[in-house]
């Protein structure tokens, strides 16, 4: 509980047996003036071939099934189907610290989505995959989106930890539909779209447990890196028209 609101943190999940009972107890434990912050955590199982689901059961957590494979099909069924005022997003793979939570929440009363960066060169943890290259390279698609759309000041475009009030969440919703690893920056647009206010804080980042499925390798890093430039040009004729239409232009 948050300042007398509920607060979720949605995990997404494919094959992370082994950190998912860490990850969730790491959550369970954040405590803020001697109160338990988190109310409720929400496992995404996409299909795991492990027993990521029946060791988040275990854990306390709660566990949906999201057939449609894909992390960014995981992400919107975690929207959709938590509970809470504030929902926050996360990967349950280690490299984030539990406790940053607090970070997030406590910008909550005044933006309605707060948005982790991993770019933060104190912050990144000796071990975490967050070279240079990666570094400098989610920075710069960041940066094209922040000027494209006019959005906060962005200086990572795939962080998964980040909070969005449960509102904001309905609002963006029909605007969300990309499926696959590039959702991320589909979800700062539906939220500029729809007037959604945002801010990015700094969060530490850490090595994960096992390889990332993501950006575990050089194929996967630019895979990922050229579908979310797609998504930002993509989305941004029809964020043009929709700013011309709410001004009143013919």
């Amino acid at each position: 509980m948050w300042n007398s609101q509920k607060v979720s943190v949605v995990f997404p999940a494919y094959n992370e047996e082994p950190n998912i009972e860490t990850a969730i107890r790491d959550f369970r434990a954040v405590t803020f003036a001697g109160q338990a912050l988190v109310d409720e955590i929400v496992v995404v199982d996409n299909n795991s071939r492990d027993r990521t689901g029946e060791l988040a059961a275990a854990a306390g957590a709660r566990v949906i099934v999201e057939p449609r494979q894909g992390y960014g099909n995981a992400l919107q069924r975690g929207l959709a189907e938590a509970g809470g005022d504030l929902i926050v997003l996360c990967e349950p793979d280690g490299t984030f610290v539990a406790r940053d939570i607090v970070k997030l929440l406590s910008y909550a009363e005044d933006f309605a989505m707060v948005c982790g960066t991993r770019t933060t060169r104190e912050l990144i943890w000796e071990e975490a995959n967050m070279g240079w290259f990666l570094r400098w390279g989610n920075y710069a698609v960041a940066k094209m989106l922040e000027v494209l759309y006019g959005t906060a000041s962005l200086t990572d475009c795939g962080c998964t930890f980040r909070l969005v009030r449960r509102e904001a969440a309905a609002a963006i919703r029909p605007d969300l539909h990309v499926g696959r690893s590039h959702f991320l920056p589909n979800m700062v647009i539906a939220a500029r779209m729809n007037g959604i206010s945002m801010i990015e804080i700094p969060l530490s980042y850490r090595g994960r447990v096992g390889e990332s499925k993501i950006t575990g390798n050089l194929k996967g890093v630019f895979n990922t890196g050229f579908a979310m430039i797609a998504v930002i040009l993509g989305m941004w004729p029809d964020f043009i028209r929709r700013r011309a239409a709410a001004r009143g232009a013919p």
